[in-house]
């Protein structure tokens, strides 16, 4: 049984004003973590939660909403708070309505992202580790972009797979691939943006008729991997593109580039789904070999 008036005495320190969790509903709206709705019936909070293990994981889901939530460009849920009881780790958050986005805030989207985009750092990556879903996602900084994304991207995730039992041809294809991370970035000099990181269309709804984002891995990167993952999964219209290269435009090369970014994603859903991506994986790590010939 889980504990939630502790939960809930923490709620009320942090905002100021006495919360009393008298309503306790299940949300049921994620894959990875347990999802709790605490009402006192005038105001309402979102509680991820999992085992006590994992708070290093909501620690850093926080720490990274207060960094985009700080540039008041792409808008964002502050956190309350987060923290562990004996039966859990959790990450409190405001409760609100979503629904899903109409062009109108795909056009703000595609701005805001931009703006988000404008924020840089002088290396890439960010002060700490974080996770993209449940996976451990290293961060520790690097002056090169091919660099830093070959060997904290691609090759993390090749050494992840290989210990999940996925060996033979996709190490070898991985680790071909990696060595040619610096041919295909040839000429590509990224500055180093403030990323989402985890931007698909589940992680990006509407509220009070304005985009929201959430769930974010964040990490500094090209902007174009941010893209890239808008495309991989769609529901993201003609218009947020139109609006983000209006105020953004991307360079030319994009079109493989993506794939090398997206390849990053499918190979965290083939560590935490499983073989059902493997194929995938392989053609888009052929694919990118076959445009340097290789």
């Amino acid at each position: 049984m889980i504990g939630w008036g502790a939960i809930a005495q923490q709620i009320s320190q942090v905002t100021g004003t006495p919360f009393v969790a008298r309503i306790v509903r299940e949300a049921h709206i994620s894959a990875l973590n347990h999802t709790t709705v605490l009402s006192d019936g005038a105001e309402s909070y979102f509680v991820k939660h999992n085992d006590p293990g994992l708070i290093e994981m909501f620690r850093a889901e926080a720490l990274g909403l207060h960094e985009i939530a700080n540039t008041l460009t792409v808008r964002i849920a502050r956190p309350v708070c987060w923290g562990t009881t004996e039966e859990i780790s959790y990450l409190v958050l405001p409760y609100l309505e979503l629904s899903a986005r109409t062009q109108s805030d795909d056009i703000e989207l595609g701005h805001t992202l931009a703006a988000l985009h404008a924020r840089h750092s002088p290396y890439f990556g960010w002060y700490r580790d974080n996770t993209i879903g449940t996976t451990s996602q290293v961060n520790t900084p690097h002056a090169d972009w091919a660099a830093f994304f070959r060997d904290r991207r691609i090759l993390f995730q090749l050494d992840l797979a290989c210990k999940n039992g996925y060996d033979g041809a996709l190490q070898e294809l991985g680790h071909r691939l990696a060595e040619a991370v610096p041919v295909l970035l040839k000429g590509h000099k990224p500055t180093a943006s403030l990323l989402h990181g985890d931007l698909w269309s589940g992680n990006c709804l509407a509220h009070n008729e304005r985009p929201i984002v959430f769930d974010p891995a964040v990490y500094y990167g090209d902007r174009e991997a941010d893209l890239a993952m808008t495309e991989l999964f769609g529901g993201f219209s003609a218009a947020f593109y139109a609006a983000y290269e209006e105020a953004a435009p991307l360079g030319s090369g994009y079109r493989v580039r993506k794939t090398l970014y997206n390849l990053y994603h499918i190979l965290n859903h083939l560590n935490l789904a499983g073989r059902g991506y493997l194929g995938q994986a392989q053609r888009m790590m052929t694919q990118l070999l076959a445009e340097i010939g290789h």
